[in-house]
């Protein structure tokens, strides 16, 4: 039951990851990424990482979403109305078929999906999700954390000044 469930998630997961590229309309693509987030959310959930769910569709789902569409609306983009030329499509599939396979090779052969670190899963569920996230981001990864805070606020100003200019 757990596997079929699973393999809906990633289809629906897959589906809105290709609607995300292939909408003409950015305000449709956007939303095509909230179900990719959401799907992502449900695959933390299986994890049993409920925080990890939490943060992914309250930060990527909502936060972030929100200003990609506000930044959207905001500097009125156009939907384009040219022709795709086939050899182009045709390529990039091309290339997107050999950068699957070759993805799919490195996890298969390589020690990357074999789980590591201090923490073991009887630590996580007797400490909780919440503090070991907590400790980690406010002690090991502070200066990263500020720095995209720092990022983030940058892109927002920045929007704002490329849509004043043109008013």
């Amino acid at each position: 039951m757990e596997t079929l469930f699973f393999l809906i998630i990633t289809l629906i997961a897959i589906i809105s990851a290709i609607l995300v590229i292939t909408c003409k309309n950015p305000i449709n693509s956007a939303l095509a990424l909230i179900m990719t987030f959401f799907c992502l959310a449900t695959y933390y959930v299986m994890l049993d990482a409920p925080f990890m769910a939490a943060v992914q569709v309250m930060v990527y789902a909502g936060a972030i979403m929100v200003l990609m569409v506000f930044t959207i609306m905001l500097l009125n983009v156009r939907v384009d109305a040219t022709k795709t030329h086939s050899h182009k499509v045709v390529f990039g599939l091309i290339i997107g078929f050999f950068s699957f396979i070759n993805i799919a090779y490195v996890l298969v052969k390589s020690q990357a999906a074999l789980p590591t670190g201090p923490y073991s899963g009887e630590m996580i569920k007797k400490i909780g999700h919440t503090e070991l996230v907590g400790r980690e981001i406010f002690t090991n990864f502070l200066l990263p954390f500020e720095i995209t805070s720092i990022l983030l606020l940058v892109a927002i100003v920045g929007a704002v000044i490329l849509a004043k200019k043109k008013i």
